[in-house]
């Protein structure tokens, strides 16, 4: 293995390992209830994103490459029912979710450590003849995945508590300041305004 490629999958870990702990962050300190609630109207809910992303590693850096990791996913079996895989029921637990999602890192892992990037594998969900991706593009598209997700947590925490940042020694936001941010929003609500009333 060449340095180049060695480091070009190293940039990859680590954008996939940020996005992993940005996810799991999300549900430190909350109930089950708050870890579970559907908090838009479609249902989005932290448990329920990390259930699905567990679901794509194993299938997108697993199955793909003729590496399945034996783990059932009966939410993803063709009579489940739709949306199965984005929340866990109340006998699914917090542990058993996060286990099978820290369980699917350890197995995409293994497999970007078997494999070059340009190895070529097969979705087995896409149709036949447009089924064929590299192993680079599907890491890439779980990075992509894990991270649109990944903001999604963000969002739904902050509507729970206020919690927001990349990580715990991250907010990335200027201040924790509430009266700051009060005043900021009202800022926006108001040139929201101005602009509705101009257009």
């Amino acid at each position: 293995m060449t340095s180049a490629v060695s480091d070009a999958k190293a940039d990859l870990r680590f954008y996939l390992q940020s996005a992993r702990d940005a996810l799991l962050w999300k549900l430190e300190g909350l109930s089950e209830y708050d870890a579970r609630r559907p908090l838009t109207p479609t249902g989005t809910n932290l448990l329920g994103l990390v259930k699905h992303a567990a679901g794509v590693e194993l299938g997108y850096l697993g199955d793909t490459f003729g590496r399945p990791s034996g783990e059932p996913l009966p939410w993803l079996d063709s009579d489940a029912e739709p949306n199965a895989d984005m929340w866990a029921t109340a006998d699914e637990s917090r542990e058993s979710v996060v286990g099978l999602y820290r369980r699917a890192w350890a197995h995409a892992d293994a497999t970007l450590d078997a494999l070059a990037l340009d190895t070529v594998g097969r979705v087995p969900w896409w149709p036949a003849g447009k089924d064929e991706v590299t192993l680079h593009h599907a890491v890439t598209r779980v990075i992509a995945d894990t991270h649109r997700h990944a903001g999604h947590a963000d969002i739904l925490r902050e509507l729970i508590d206020g919690t927001v940042g990349m990580n715990k020694g991250n907010t990335s936001v200027p201040t924790s300041d509430p009266a700051w941010w009060e005043d900021y929003r009202d800022r926006l609500e108001r040139a929201a305004k101005e602009a509705d009333r101009q257009a």
